[in-house]
């Protein structure tokens, strides 16, 4: 992703990373922009796949000029920032993925990929975080009798592309969870500890929001689109949606343990306070002992009976001792100190 300070454009052929012209199943050619109306130019099955990343408005402007996209779909791919949904616009289709990737130091970025469908075309627009789709492409290009069947299939493997990345994050939190749970009952409150939880419960979020509407946008190709999906990529749509709810499910369950376990994080808290709590009070009951008898021979007095008697001082001691020794047994073993 390109830092948040640099405003150049990047150069053409890094927001170009692919344009490829496949026929009946078989790459033909890697082509230019340029050369798009050329290869689509004959009405024989062909298509093209072309991958952009981070493109700026005039490289949009050309690819729009190319395959006649509409132009709010154009813009929306141009600032990002969509929700995951699918928008007909003719016989095209507009399709947002959120995506998720995960960097060197382990935290997950969130990016999207916004997607161009028609009869002959499949452009991917990627933007922040999201791995390239040239493995999707090369797994299409091995089954050249699906790939056959149109720029469907293509878009099968990037939405399953982008679907079972997300299983390694899952997998990612969970140990992460685990690794936090472990450090709630080591006795010791962490301010990190909550701080922790709290990222983590957001992050899941963040998954939850992403990847639940693509159960609704497989269900529209699925059912509203014949004339774009082919009713044989349908079983393979089913799979993918079957890998959305078990993502889903995982971070619903994901959540709900985040959830207990900030609940247990405050219990622990709170339980802990308590003890602290205890203990002062059982201190504090054993000097009010000494106090009393310090405050009642703090008075000015003359007539004490302990003043007359020999042993008077000691035997104050001794009742002294074994009052707070009393004390302090009856409160040792009601677990106060």
């Amino acid at each position: 992703m390109r830092p948040a300070d640099d405003d150049a454009p990047f150069p053409r052929s890094e927001m170009l990373r692919s344009c490829v012209h496949y026929r009946d199943g078989r790459r033909v050619a890697d082509l230019s922009l340029e050369a798009i109306s050329e290869a689509l130019a004959v009405d024989d099955g062909s298509f093209v796949w072309v991958g952009l990343y981070e493109p700026d408005a005039a490289l949009l402007a050309k690819v729009q000029e190319e395959f006649g996209l509409h132009p709010l779909a154009v813009e929306d791919a141009l600032k990002a920032h969509q929700r995951p949904k699918v928008e007909a616009y003719g016989d095209a289709l507009f399709i947002v993925l959120h995506t998720a990737q995960a960097s060197e130091t382990l935290e997950i970025g969130f990016g999207e990929t916004h997607v161009f469908f028609g009869p002959r075309y499949l452009v991917t627009v990627r933007h922040g975080p999201s791995l390239p789709y040239a493995a999707a492409r090369e797994r299409c290009e091995q089954q050249p009798a699906l790939l056959a069947l149109g720029p469907g299939f293509g878009l099968y493997a990037v939405l399953d592309q982008v679907v079972d990345h997300y299983f390694p994050m899952v997998e990612q939190y969970r140990r992460e969870l685990e690794r936090i749970e472990a450090e709630l009952f080591d006795g010791h409150f962490k301010r990190e500890t909550v701080r922790r939880l709290y990222d983590l419960k957001r992050d899941v979020t963040r998954m939850r929001l992403a990847v639940s509407p693509l159960g609704d946008v497989l269900g529209q190709l699925a059912r509203l689109y014949p004339s774009l999906v082919r009713p044989e990529l349908k079983v393979y749509l089913r799979d993918v949606n079957d890998h959305v709810l078990r993502v889903t499910e995982a971070t619903d369950t994901l959540r709900e343990m985040l959830s207990a376990a900030m609940s247990v994080n405050l219990a622990l808290v709170a339980a802990e306070q308590g003890e602290v709590v205890k203990r002062l009070a059982g201190w504090a009951a054993l000097l009010a002992v000494p106090t009393l008898f310090a405050s009642w021979y703090g008075m000015n007095f003359e007539s004490m009976p302990e003043f007359k008697e020999r042993y008077g001082y000691p035997v104050l001691i001794g009742v002294l001792v074994v009052v707070c020794g009393l004390l302090y047994w009856k409160l040792r073993k009601a677990r106060w100190l």
